[in-house]
């Protein structure tokens, strides 16, 4: 018996970037429409593929999936509703207050933070609610990679009681009555959570150390979240079928030693296994076959030629040609921006560069990945509330110093909501960049909607600070024009030759332009394509690489290939070796 067997009316999918949270979603809510329920599969990540993994343009309304009676999917558009949230609550002022006032609270609402809770109202509804899902069997949320998803599933008490202790005002998302008329829902939806009858959390892994760990990580934390009811799915299990591959053999026992390995309380969980397939799942036919169904006709191996492609020490004589600057890696979550990010850092440093190595990503693993410190080589982390605290204070050093102990009183009330710890992070971000003004700053970027999200903060973030502390230091004024200069800011575009990672990364490319930041170069990681290959599984993905190399190769005219190995999640130096010196 499997997950859809005994499926409650809620399922949340979540796990590290790049286990198979979507494709499992997905393939699970089919199965269950396919019993003949009524279900809806609904994205609460800001960087949602599910248009392209169901074949059905979505939208913020429920959508039917062509092909699949019953199955309905939608996807919590974060831009979209922040927009449809600013009118509902600038709306009713307009015309009964004057222009200028109203002006004001449209600029209190155009940061990040409102973003986050205006997606965060809509998953709330979803789910609070009854009304709303009442024409649907089952809701399933594909959610966003770890670090976010646990910040939203907090969220729920976190709003309460920032609603319960201020009395009244506006905050940074505007007046707090807005807000307080939200409150039921919200509660509603914090006991659905924790309601083992009605809601299981399923945490998606692949047989990786990493991944199991940060599963671990967010079993422990759900469970002190109240969240009780969870399972485990253990996805792209391999199992080598030729002996004489070694990389097929390398990639069985890396497996089964991370399975060996796995933490009690994990291991203690209903587990759902499914197999490695040889093949994207994108699309319904690919997406029925991960729980056993019939695979895709007409997946044939044939023999490819693969384009030729530098290796990723190509790209350091013009990434060091200035002496310093930033170099960040950006890209769909588990494509591997934090290895090829230790990898150049470990690179840089034993070439005598003095480097800092930092992460944006709430679930930061530059430290595990890097192992042992190495000269030249200084590694920290963005933590959001180190960086709260350290804001607040600031704030009430500064603005508050001026103000009368009821002026105080409000400053301390506005910095108690959860938005603050956006400022704080952002402040945090510019300050490392600053850094590069001396030497080189690699940082290992969040998934890519937070760290979109991140980036369309630099002109808002103004607005804010100003408004809570006075006045924006200089690194947030200069950093803009920093990520703007090319000879200042490197991106790395790191995907996997694969559909979704390689659109997502055009998609973020794009947007990326759209701010007057062109990413430098493009990094396929983690490939089979320069590998010779002899395991049926392996040779058809193998083959089916190409199409998006060369995808990639259109995209870019600066693009660098990084071989598979089974070394990925070892130690920075051994990590940097493979990375750097292995050649197509």
């Amino acid at each position: 018996m499997n997950l859809v067997d005994r499926a409650p009316r809620h399922l949340f999918f979540t796990g590290k970037g790049g286990v198979g949270k979507t494709s499992v979603a997905c393939a699970t809510a089919l199965a269950l429409a396919e019993r003949g329920r009524r279900v809806l599969l609904v994205s609460t990540d800001p960087a949602s593929n599910l248009d392209e993994v169901l074949g059905t343009a979505l939208s913020l309304a429920p959508t039917p999936v062509d092909g699949a009676a019953g199955l309905f999917a939608m996807n919590i558009d974060p831009e979209a509703a922040a927009r449809a949230y600013r009118e509902r609550l600038v709306g009713p002022y307009r015309g009964v207050l004057p222009d200028a006032a109203v002006r004001s609270i449209e600029e209190q609402l155009s940061g990040a933070c409102t973003v986050e809770i205006a997606a965060f109202d809509e998953f709330s509804k979803l789910l609070g609610d009854a009304a709303v899902t009442a024409d649907f069997d089952h809701v399933v949320f594909d959610t966003a990679p770890t670090g976010h998803t646990l910040r939203l599933l907090e969220l729920p008490a976190a709003w309460t009681h920032f609603l319960e202790a201020n009395a009244g005002g506006t905050s940074c998302l505007g007046p707090l009555a807005g807000l307080k008329s939200q409150q039921a829902i919200y509660d509603a939806s914090r006991r659905a959570l924790v309601d083992a009858d009605r809601t299981a959390l399923v945490l998606v892994s692949r047989a990786e150390g990493s991944a199991l760990r940060e599963a671990e990580r967010t079993r422990a934390e759900l469970a002190s979240l109240g969240v009780r009811r969870q399972e485990l799915v253990l996805n792209g299990l391999f199992k080598a079928s030729d002996p004489r591959d070694p990389f097929a053999i390398a990639l069985d026992e890396r497996g089964r030693k991370a399975l060996a390995a796995m933490p009690t309380g994990l291991a203690s969980l209903s587990r759902t296994e499914l197999v490695l397939l040889p093949f994207g799942l994108v699309g319904l036919q690919a997406l029925r076959a991960l729980f056993g169904g019939d695979r895709p006709r007409g997946a044939i191996v044939e023999d490819v030629t693969v384009p030729s492609l530098p290796n990723l020490a190509a790209l350091l004589p013009e990434l060091t040609a200035a002496g310093h600057g930033v170099i960040m890696t950006m890209g769909k979550g588990g494509v591997g921006k934090t290895s090829v990010a230790v990898g150049i850092a470990v690179a840089l440093a034993n070439r005598g560069h003095a480097v800092t190595l930092t992460t944006t990503d709430p679930a930061a693993h530059v430290a595990e990945a890097l192992g042992d410190p190495l000269p030249n080589l200084r590694v920290s982390r963005i933590d959001p509330e180190a960086e709260t605290r350290a804001y607040v204070q600031d704030a009430m050093r500064t603005a508050g110093a001026s103000l009368d102990e009821a002026g105080r009183a409000l400053l301390e009330e506005d910095l108690r909501s959860p938005c603050t710890e956006e400022v704080a992070v952002f402040r945090a971000f510019a300050r490392v960049v600053d850094e590069a003004e001396h030497g080189f700053v690699i940082i290992d970027t969040a998934p890519t909607g937070h760290t979109l999200l991140l980036l369309d903060a630099a002109e808002a973030y103004h607005r804010e600070v100003l408004r809570t502390a006075g006045n924006a230091p200089e690194e947030v004024r200069r950093l803009l024009p920093r990520l703007r200069d090319p000879e200042f800011t490197r991106i790395l575009l790191v995907t996997l030759p694969e559909a979704t990672p390689v659109h997502e990364a055009a998609a973020l490319q794009r947007d990326l332009e759209r701010a007057e930041i062109r990413p430098f170069a493009w990094v396929i990681n983690q490939s089979f394509s320069p590998l010779s290959v002899s395991d049926p599984v392996l040779r058809q993905r193998r083959a089916n690489e190409i199409r998006y190399i060369r995808e990639v190769s259109e995209l870019s005219s600066r693009v660098v290939l990084v071989p598979w190995n089974a070394g990925l999640g070892q130690p920075g130096v051994r990590l940097a070796a493979s990375a750097m010196e292995a050649r197509p």
